[in-house]
């Protein structure tokens, strides 16, 4: 891997990367050309393989990309092979969501407890996993050492928790707040998701959208 930090462009793009071969493989294909991969994702051929590259490329010339060591090489950039335990705090509509159909999905990551300070919540089950209260938090960190927390908290709750969840050993926060924790906590690995500003970029694209021409 290069010891240079990867741009975050590329990083937004290896989880597509990932996800595509992940398909490919299971629907039987054995080797694809980075044009093929170009015309499926919506980039050029030339950034895939340039991207890769930053990696060793793992592509042969006139064959392409064997697409079950690639997907296994794109796993080991990304760290899947490791194995990320996670908590997540918050058992909302989202934080329901978040632990029932993204984590799901969450290759390399286990969720390990679900928190929320409501007593009314306390026992209820979300993938079979008991909402548990919030006041047996740091017990739990302590037992289990979770390095991964989900955030579906407001803002402010946010902000109040994380320098507990810092203090208690956490690594990461997957953070789905108003809240952006980078700043205050620069030793903590986090990734902000904006489903508004989502929403608004797809408002943009909606706004310059060409007009399709009968």
């Amino acid at each position: 891997m290069p010891k240079e930090q990867t741009p975050e462009a590329v990083l937004r793009r290896l989880p597509r990367y990932y996800r595509l071969l992940e398909g490919l493989k299971n629907s039987g294909v054995v080797r694809v050309s980075s044009r093929e991969l170009a015309e499926q994702l919506g980039f050029t051929a030339s950034q895939i393989r340039q991207d890769l590259n930053r990696y060793g490329g793992f592509g042969q010339q006139g064959y392409g990309y064997n697409v079950a060591q690639l997907q296994g090489e794109i796993a080991r950039i990304l760290g899947l092979q490791t194995r990320r335990t996670a908590i997540l705090l918050g058992a909302g509509n989202l934080g329901r969501a978040v632990a029932g159909t993204l984590f799901a999905a969450a290759d390399g990551f286990e969720l390990l407890g679900i928190f929320d300070r409501k007593e009314s919540l306390t026992g209820q089950l979300i993938r079979k996993l008991p909402i548990r209260h919030i006041d047996g938090l740091d017990e739990f960190c302590r037992e289990y050492r979770p390095q991964v927390a989900v955030l579906c908290l407001p803002g402010e709750t946010a902000r109040a928790i994380t320098p507990s969840l810092a203090a208690l050993g956490v690594r990461a926060l997957w953070n789905f707040s108003a809240y952006d924790p980078s700043a205050d906590f620069p030793s903590l690995a986090v990734e902000n998701v904006r489903l508004g500003d989502s929403l608004l970029t797809l408002s943009y694209k909606l706004s310059h959208q060409k007009e399709e021409r009968l």
